[in-house]
């Protein structure tokens, strides 16, 4: 299978620098307290390790799967594939996701972390795209505000493919 690779649409540059101002941002509102970081993952992988070394706190993490996209389309079902490990009760929590499309995962993952009572629960993702929102969700910390592409790449991907790439790129004709 030949992969093309897709035009850039966010520079690896532009991604470093927005993930310093966020781990920035996140240490100043949580000033000397404990950080409890949950991880969507694959997909929030590589953004996550980029911006917890950018949080100057003390901080847990922990990591669920959850997906609900076949493809380029969202199934509109989210499954975890996974359970946390961390005990959450009465502690601050920071849900760090790659893309708040739908809405869907978010708020699936919001409502299951809210059930362990938590003292605090705030999201940060690197893209925002609104286009597509299906529930009432939005991110306390944004990296930046997409149009209604299909991106790839630092995280992101396409069956899996592309999440290797250093910058955030659009896949045309998926």
């Amino acid at each position: 299978m030949k992969l093309l690779l897709p035009e850039e649409y966010i520079s690896a540059e532009k991604i470093r620098s927005r993930v310093v101002e966020l781990g920035q941002m996140i240490t100043a509102d949580y000033a000397e307290r404990e950080i409890n970081v949950v991880s969507i993952t694959n997909g929030a992988m590589l953004f996550t390790a980029d911006l917890i070394r950018n949080i100057a706190l003390p901080l847990r993490l922990d990591s669920i799967m959850m997906g609900s996209y076949e493809g380029t389309k969202s199934t509109g079902e989210v499954r975890a594939r996974s359970e946390l490990k961390l005990d959450l009760t009465g502690r601050d929590v920071l849900i760090v996701d790659e893309i708040l499309d739908t809405g869907n995962t978010l708020h699936y993952c919001r409502e299951l972390i809210m059930k362990m009572e938590p003292a605090s629960v705030k999201i940060c993702t690197l893209l925002n795209k609104e286009y597509n929102r299906t529930v009432d969700i939005t991110a306390d910390y944004t990296g930046f505000d997409i149009p209604d592409e299909f991106v790839i790449g630092y995280g992101l991907d396409y069956n899996e493919y592309y999440r290797n790439l250093p910058y955030i790129g659009i896949k045309r004709g998926a």
